[in-house]
């Protein structure tokens, strides 16, 4: 008997710091995926290893109807960094969970049960979330899948203005897409979302669960196009890897967002190591540092690989990189013979996704190896 689910890699990680981890054999490799943005402040920062550790000598746990002195803070913390007036917070475990409760609280709210969702979009793999996910092949075998999930060419205003109407409960997107694509939406396409939303009714879901926390250059994807929804998910790296996740609301969904609930809800642990985090993303002010150091990545890529790449797009820290041939096979020779660790964002796209904490001379390393494998 072992695991499943996942294939694993040929390299055993053992230890993390920074922007660095390091395999069982004591090799060092640079993180550019993060483990899926989970890492926004580098591995086993300090200040956050502090904060679990001494809560974990405390009171590794309690049940959310109790009190506790860390998830009150947290509370708080992510009410004032909330878009607007964003300020109601539900915590639960990870991003899918978060999206599944954006979308309950949506329904309840509006008492209504259209979900519109937009192609090449992914919003997790459990039942509800994996319903409003594009991609077919993470759907085979587990169909059926909740219903009432109509889809939208992603970036196209009038699909959008003509499938939002009086039955929609919501409308679910991200404001850049990681899974799909690594694929910017315009402003005027978000704010097209907003107003569709806004007069018909409906919640605009916010799925930041990659593009928030700084990653894109700001604290939230939606500041950076003057957009307030009505719920924003955020999850991934809010508590530097511990499983966390929150769904962010204005009070007209929390205020009627039904009966919903969750054992492991803002545990205290998780709790005090995602402050730590905020604490960390705020005072080093790493979403003007990612919106930096992204800068100077791209341009360094576009100089450097020029018409050896069809496209290099994103923001912040959040980069594709479009590829003439299948991306994995150079994911594997990033790891293998230069030791970066990288990410697919589908078969031709790479995604880099780096700790914001990230120096100028990490990127050139980087930018050197991708030099290598792709030129």
């Amino acid at each position: 008997m072992s695991g499943f689910v996942f294939s694993e890699k040929p390299i055993e990680i053992a230890s993390g710091d920074g922007v660095t981890l390091t395999d069982a054999n004591g090799t060092e490799y640079l993180d550019f995926g993060a483990s899926y943005a989970c890492t926004p402040v580098g591995h086993c920062h300090p200040e956050v290893v502090d904060a679990a550790t001494s809560q974990l000598e405390e009171l590794m746990y309690v049940q959310a109807s109790y009190p506790h002195a860390a998830r009150t803070a947290l509370y708080e913390r992510l009410s004032e960094a909330g878009p607007g007036d964003v300020d109601d917070v539900w915590l639960c475990n990870s991003g899918t969970e978060a999206n599944e409760a954006a979308l309950k609280f949506a329904r309840h709210a509006t008492g209504r049960e259209k979900i519109v969702a937009t192609t090449q979009g992914f919003h997790g793999r459990t039942m509800g979330a994996l319903a409003a996910t594009w991609k077919q092949k993470y759907k085979q075998g587990f169909e059926p899948l909740a219903g009432g999930v109509e889809f939208v060419e992603y970036g196209d205003a009038d699909a959008m203005r003509e499938a939002v109407d009086d039955e929609t409960a919501a409308v679910i997107l991200e404001p850049l897409q990681g899974e799909g694509g690594i694929n910017p939406a315009a402003t005027e396409y978000l704010q097209t979302v907003r107003e569709a939303t806004a007069e018909a009714g409906a919640a605009m879901v916010l799925d930041e669960i990659q593009t928030g926390l700084g990653r894109t250059g700001s604290m939230w994807a939606a500041e950076r196009h003057d957009v307030v929804p009505d719920v924003l998910t955020t999850a991934k790296g809010l508590a530097s890897g511990l499983p966390i996740g929150a769904t962010l609301c204005r009070d007209w969904i929390a205020e009627d967002a039904g009966n919903h609930g969750s054992t492991f809800s803002g545990g205290p642990v998780v709790s005090a190591a995602a402050g730590a985090t905020l604490d960390v993303i705020e005072r080093e002010d790493l979403p003007d540092h990612a919106a930096e150091m992204g800068a100077y990545i791209r341009g360094q890529i576009e100089e450097r690989l020029g018409d050896d790449v069809r496209d290099v797009r994103g923001d912040g820290l959040m980069i594709g990189i479009e590829v003439k041939r299948g991306s994995n096979r150079l994911l594997r020779d990033l790891a293998i013979e230069h030791q970066v660790l990288a990410l697919p964002a589908g078969r031709t796209v790479l995604r880099l996704l780096p700790p914001l904490t990230l120096e100028r001379e990490h990127a050139d390393a980087v930018v050197d190896a991708l030099a290598e494998v792709i030129g």
